[in-house]
């Protein structure tokens, strides 16, 4: 796990020395040293104006045959890579049959000897892994830019000032003359709907994020080649079609309808056993895959299904306790950290946690845009680095449980937005109007004490919040505005960001519903192509680098992902509850009530806090003179939201979290 960046002066027109050009790329490298504290390089190549500079994590061979940038035998093509494969052994054994010798055993090397053997692309499609690289290849005289396909590593790219700027963090190319930004307002809209800027755009014009399975190729004159080796959408598209013709071969052959209901039942029964053996085995390999490392290694650990199965298989193939991380509130209804505890003892792990006392969580705050590049507002990005703070005292690489949701339908807003979404089908207008009104004739508090009644084990989190939302959705007639409405934490960025006009919303852009049967399999679609990437990963990749942790997420191995999305629905929800198939595969480990309870997530009391504790360190932030001298945001807009979440007549927390990152953000940046 790495750090890489680079640049391409193509023009010449800076005429950098070898000595230059070489101090250069090192002050670029250090720019992002967290990412790479133990040890660094460069490669440069005067005569045709390009760099490459790298930080390296050592995880596997920590010798210095691992590296980089590393030069291929040939020196054809020289690699800067950040990531981890986990089929190396195989892959050095395929390329050692075709008389290939290796000096070490780095997966560096092994991935450099395909590319000249194989080809990029079709190296890329053998990986199994998370990476991000750029690849110079001298013969050609062109860079390639190739990102792995769920957007595990980031990789910024993009022309400025004619240069072409390269690498894992923006934040490493500001030493570079060249680098002059200038803030995207419009991206800043699309920042404000999702608290995070959306791919492929960025918060600086100019500058994208490569998309997830993406090779991009950029040649001496500058133009720029971009295809996909692995698209997620076609995978869906796919395991949809394989259903439906399963389905429609099972029809076929029904006659009478009384037997085969008979027949059915039992199908089923076998059908869900084998189901469950496949995911159990996928799992067990991917999650074996990811335990090797020549460096002490354990598992975030919350409690909840997804960590749960990982740590659960990771810890059925250790021959000793693996070690195993929480973190704790005091704060009710924020706390999991005895949930992971009792399941850590349950399997035996090495438990590590602490409870954090809340000043602990607001010293971290002033800190957050130094680890992210642009203005990035969920919150769990608190909890998320300080579990990675924690585990990185003991171990180097840590496995985690993100993917989850996505994949096994497993976010409490997809039942109810298949709810929601069931209703507004039938209601008339008239009913719709009555019963969003009705939600909103009583205030947020006044709903969260009246959920005091329901009992605790089925209770939602967040009641007000989510009845709110519900009363908004209940106008939408398409499955794109119905998910953007839940997922949006400003319904009109625009007006909150003068001038600006939102881009085309991402990955709505292009994308094909028709065959996509289930709303809840559409919100699915859209979390993998956008929230999963630019959110989730982004959080823990930026998280966990921040503190020198490498973070894996087996539940991300593509071939999960892809056999996942050849099963029904039915295989996902039951009895009104996502991860059907998952957990059915951590029964087998843990007990059930270890486990069932309602989703918590992964978050902070941010709403209390910013009424409370953290009220001035905002109201400096939200009433700075700068803020309507500069012209950039609707001042007014803000602070009604301000005065109406401090009366509590509204919970505006998510809304204000994201204008208090950015502004954060903005004064860090020098904007």
């Amino acid at each position: 796990m790495c750090g890489l960046t680079g640049f391409w002066d193509q023009t010449l027109k800076l005429r950098f020395s070898g000595e230059k050009l070489n101090r250069l790329a090192e002050t670029m490298a250090d720019q992002i040293d967290h990412r790479g504290p133990d040890s660094y390089g460069v490669w440069t190549d005067e005569k045709n104006g390009i760099a490459l500079g790298h930080r390296r994590l050592s995880i596997v061979d920590l010798s210095p045959a691992g590296h980089q940038p590393m030069v291929s035998p040939s020196s054809r093509m020289i690699l800067a890579y950040n990531g981890e494969i986990y089929n190396t052994a195989e892959l050095r054994d395929e390329l050692t049959q075709l008389g290939e010798q290796f000096c070490g055993y780095s997966d560096t090397e092994v991935i450099l000897r395909g590319f000249e053997i194989w080809g990029v692309e079709n190296t890329c499609k053998k990986l199994i892994g998370m990476f991000a690289f750029a690849l110079w290849d001298t013969k050609d005289h062109c860079l390639y830019l190739v990102r792995d396909r769920l957007g595990i590593k980031p990789l910024y790219w993009g022309f400025l000032n004619g240069v072409l700027f390269f690498g894992s963090q923006i934040k490493s190319f500001i030493p570079h003359p060249a680098w002059k930004p200038e803030l995207d307002i419009d991206a800043l809209a699309s920042y404000f709907r999702f608290n995070y800027v959306p791919a492929p755009i960025s918060i600086f014009k100019n500058i994208h994020k490569l998309s997830p399975g993406t090779i991009v190729k950029i040649d001496r004159k500058g133009e720029v080649q971009e295809r996909r080796f692995w698209d997620f959408q076609e995978i869906a598209e796919r395991g949809i079609t394989h259903r439906q013709k399963i389905n429609d071969h099972v029809n076929g052959q029904a006659n009478d309808q009384v037997s085969n209901q008979v027949s059915n039942q039992v199908t089923n029964q076998v059908h869900d056993n084998e189901a469950i053996e496949e995911l159990e085995a996928l799992l067990k390999d991917a999650v074996k895959r990811r335990m090797v490392a020549d460096v002490p290694l354990g598992a975030f650990l919350s409690g909840g299904v997804d960590s749960s199965t990982v740590v659960a298989l990771m810890q059925a193939q250790s021959s000793r306790p693996i070690k195993t991380f929480s973190i704790g509130f005091h704060e009710p209804g924020f706390n999991e950290a005895e949930h992971a505890k009792r399941v850590a003892q349950h399997l035996g792990t090495e438990h590590f946690e602490r409870y954090l006392e809340p000043q602990e969580v607001f010293d971290i705050i002033p800190k957050i845009p130094s680890w992210f590049d642009e203005p990035f507002a969920d919150v769990s990005q608190i909890p998320t680095y300080l579990v990675s703070k924690i585990a990185r005292e003991q171990v180097i690489v840590s496995l985690s449980g993100d993917g989850g949701d996505e994949l096994f339908a497993g976010y409490t807003r997809y039942f109810q937005g298949e709810r929601a979404w069931a209703w507004m089908k039938i209601m008339p207008l008239w009913l719709k109007s009555m019963f969003s009104s009705s939600i909103r004739s009583l205030k947020p508090n006044t709903w969260d004490k009246l959920a005091k009644t329901i009992p605790t084990q089925i209770r939602p989190s967040h009641f007000s919040e989510k009845l709110y939302k519900l009363g908004d959705v209940l106008s939408m007639k398409h499955p794109a505005d119905f998910y953007k409405r839940l997922v949006s934490q400003w319904q009109d960025p625009e007006a909150l960001v003068l001038q600006s006009k939102e881009p085309l919303l991402f990955p709505w852009q292009g994308l094909k519903t028709d065959h996509l049967n289930h709303i809840v399999e559409y919100m699915q679609v859209m979390d993998t192509l956008s929230y999963l990437p630019d959110d989730i990963l982004a959080k823990v990749d930026r998280a966990s680098m921040a503190v020198g942790l490498e973070a894996r997420v087996p539940l991300l191995d593509h071939r999960v992902v892809e056999w996942a999305w050849r099963l029904p629905m039915a295989k996902k929800i039951r009895n009104n509850q996502g991860k059907w198939l998952l957990r059915q595969v951590l029964n087998k480990y843990v007990p059930k009530e270890l486990i069932e309870r309602p989703k918590m997530g992964f978050g902070v009391p941010i709403d209390r806090w910013l009424r409370r504790e953290l009220r001035g360190w905002a109201e400096a932030l939200l009433f700075d003179t700068s803020l309507k001298a500069d012209g950039l945001l609707n001042v007014g807009i803000i602070h009604e939201r301000w005065a109406e979440h401090l009366t509590g007549k509204r919970n505006w927390q998510y809304p204000l979290w994201g204008v208090l990152m950015f502004l954060s953000w903005k004064k860090t940046w020098g904007f």
